[in-house]
């Protein structure tokens, strides 16, 4: 059981530094996922320019929990997880998930319940701001 990188972070995502921290002679496979920011949105009447999120103050601690609570359901993996915070354009790293091991069904498993997880559990808001100026909340825990 390893947790190798967790943070909430004000600046840009490094999907490459994830992948490093993972990474090591016994591992066979990294598994990744990156969430980016997307132009639309079914919460929004319009398009989305940039997203701006908040995270309650005890979500890193809540993201070392997730990726510590993962990484011991699935012994023989790696992970590693970051999340932004502040504003985030169309296309930019909203969230960076990886996880390594000897075997690619270990990676892939772990990589998606630790995002699922994050998704469901971390505490982080995003409003979504359109064009128009006009905006909305969605909180995703």
């Amino acid at each position: 059981m390893v947790v190798a990188l967790t943070s909430i972070s004000g600046t840009a995502l490094d999907l490459a530094a994830h992948i490093e921290a993972v990474s090591g002679p016994e591992q066979g496979a990294v598994a990744s996922f990156v969430g980016t920011v997307r132009d639309h949105s079914p919460d929004a009447a319009g398009t989305v320019t940039h997203l701006e999120y908040v995270g309650h103050p005890d979500a890193p601690a809540v993201l070392e929990r997730i990726a510590t609570e993962v990484a011991a359901a699935h012994p023989a993996v790696t992970v590693a997880a970051s999340h932004r915070v502040g504003t985030v354009l169309v296309g930019g790293l909203a969230i960076v998930v990886c996880a390594a091991s000897a075997h690619r069904v270990e990676a892939f498993t772990a990589c998606r319940e630790l995002v699922e997880r994050i998704k469901a559990e971390l505490p982080m808001w995003k409003k979504q701001v359109l064009t128009d100026g006009s905006h909305t909340w969605v909180g995703s825990a």
